[in-house]
């Protein structure tokens, strides 16, 4: 498949497109080359695709390349526009807010304190009344102890003094079962 593009034969020379005689007849040496030639070309379009995959690579490694490098390039400059949002619009925002909330914050703050000063200080004179009041108990108990301690001699005297009151009751009461029973026996 020359194309009408003259040939050449065997030996090198060209042969003339006009009225010479033709030598590609199918039993030369010559025309089987181009006939090789022309399947060999036959053969790299139809079945040979490594150039063509190859340029397909080229362009997809290409293309691949330029759509991540312009996605990076979105992606940081979207984060460069947070940045400077943050910076000019956010902090300030925040910072005033919190400047204005801190104060309200520290006043809540100082009552509650207030507040816990007040229940620690109670909780101080109520544990100091306790004391007081368990002090004062204790010294009353003392007191009364030791009142029963100097009673009780006098008392000791008493019951021992009625225990034997009764022990002579008893003695006096069982003589006498002992003379009526005496009585009773000279039967």
């Amino acid at each position: 498949m020359s194309g009408g593009v003259t040939e050449t034969s065997v030996g090198g020379e060209a042969a003339l497109g006009g009225g010479g005689k033709k030598r590609d007849s199918l039993g030369t040496s010559g025309s089987a080359q181009l006939i090789i030639k022309d399947l060999g070309e036959i053969h790299s379009r139809l079945l040979d695709h490594r150039p063509v995959i190859q340029g397909e690579t080229r362009y997809f490694v290409k293309e691949f390349e330029e759509k991540r490098s312009l996605r990076e390039l979105r992606v940081l400059e979207n984060l460069k526009n947070m940045i400077h949002e943050t910076n000019e619009h956010t902090l300030p925002k925040c910072r005033e807010t919190m400047q204005d909330n801190l104060e309200e914050v520290l006043q809540r703050l100082q009552a509650a304190n207030d507040a816990v000063c007040r229940l620690q200080q109670r909780e101080q004179e109520r544990k100091k009344m306790y004391n007081e009041h368990l002090i004062a108990s204790e010294k009353q108990h003392v007191l009364q102890w030791e009142d029963f301690m100097r009673k009780q001699p006098h008392r000791q005297a008493e019951v021992d003094e009625e225990h034997r009151r009764a022990m002579e009751r008893l003695k006096e009461q069982y003589a006498e079962m002992e003379k009526d029973l005496a009585k009773f026996s000279t039967f």
